[in-house]
């Protein structure tokens, strides 16, 4: 009961603690956002917050989230995939929620255990498993959402590569035709394109970004076109080379189309040979069972 009621005083601290009519904002902390920029550091936020619980929890929800994700197999750096998919939530957020749900599944899990009551190795399996299975939950709704970002961007490369060509055939520059793009694209490339434009704004070279959005994507086609791109300081005919490349990566994804096609008509008999075969072998069966009883007998 002692610590059901510190964890209930602690609790109902941080949440009245953002309750505007019960903490009021000291003066300084509302006029911080008029302040001039050098002046804006600091936080005013006391000890108990949910600023400070959040930063005292973000290192440990980091470490154990990226333990975690390696032992269940997860190698690819957790930013990366935020980034992939243009995630609002940075890592640390994402790995908060991730300890949220994790302590979620395992109160579940408890309550579960406590009112069934089941054996106790059941038990302790139900308690292990309800964290895990929360955790990998969100594991893979961020791995099937890079997977299908990295899916559109393959189906949206050829396309954008054949724009990109006639864009240089036509007198544009490499920076100017990737800017143009950026504006009249949508979907994966296209918000690919703005953040690639955003970094040549920047100040990083046309063939650093590049690289950058190759790295980031993963994307095998991708990787084909970028030293083609890379080309474009050594190389007068950029276009037709351009070109090129937008016609082979049309050729490949017509290629994994056909095979997808080819795969389906196959699945399609699996369903007939089941449905044939069942029928034979009881058919062939019986006269071989009676068989075998007239001969045994």
């Amino acid at each position: 009961m002692v610590a059901a009621g510190l964890t209930m005083w602690a609790g109902l601290t941080l949440v009245l603690s953002q309750v505007r009519w019960f903490a009021r904002r000291p003066l300084v902390e509302r006029l911080r956002p008029y302040a001039a920029a050098g002046s804006r550091r600091g936080s005013g936020s006391g000890i108990l917050s949910l600023e400070s619980f959040h930063q005292a929890l973000a290192p440990l929800a980091r470490a154990l989230g990226q333990r975690l994700a390696r032992f269940a197999g997860v190698n690819e750096d957790l930013a990366v995939r935020l980034a992939r998919v243009h995630s609002p939530v940075d890592v640390t957020d994402f790995r908060i929620r991730q300890l949220g749900a994790s302590l979620a599944g395992f109160g579940a899990a408890a309550l579960a255990t406590a009112v069934v009551g089941p054996p106790v190795g059941v038990g302790m399996v139900l308690l292990a498993a309800g964290p895990a299975l929360a955790f990998l939950v969100q594991e893979q709704r961020l791995a099937v959402a890079s997977q299908r970002w990295q899916r559109r961007l393959f189906l949206e490369l050829p396309v954008v590569a054949e724009q990109l060509a006639l864009l240089l055939s036509a007198g544009y520059s490499l920076t100017s035709a990737l800017h143009r793009l950026s504006q009249r694209s949508t979907g994966a490339c296209g918000a690919d394109l703005h953040r690639l434009c955003a970094r040549l704004r920047q100040g990083v070279a046309e063939v650093d970004a590049l690289r950058e959005w190759a790295v980031l994507a993963r994307v095998p086609a991708l990787d084909r076109l970028v030293p083609v791109l890379a080309l474009n300081r050594e190389t007068s005919d950029l276009g037709r080379l351009m070109a090129e490349e937008a016609r082979a990566a049309r050729r490949e994804v017509h290629r994994e189309l056909i095979e997808s096609a080819e795969r389906r008509s196959q699945q399609v008999w699996i369903p007939v040979t089941v449905a044939t075969l069942v029928p034979g072998v009881i058919f062939m069966g019986v006269p071989f069972v009676e068989a075998l009883r007239r001969f045994g007998g």
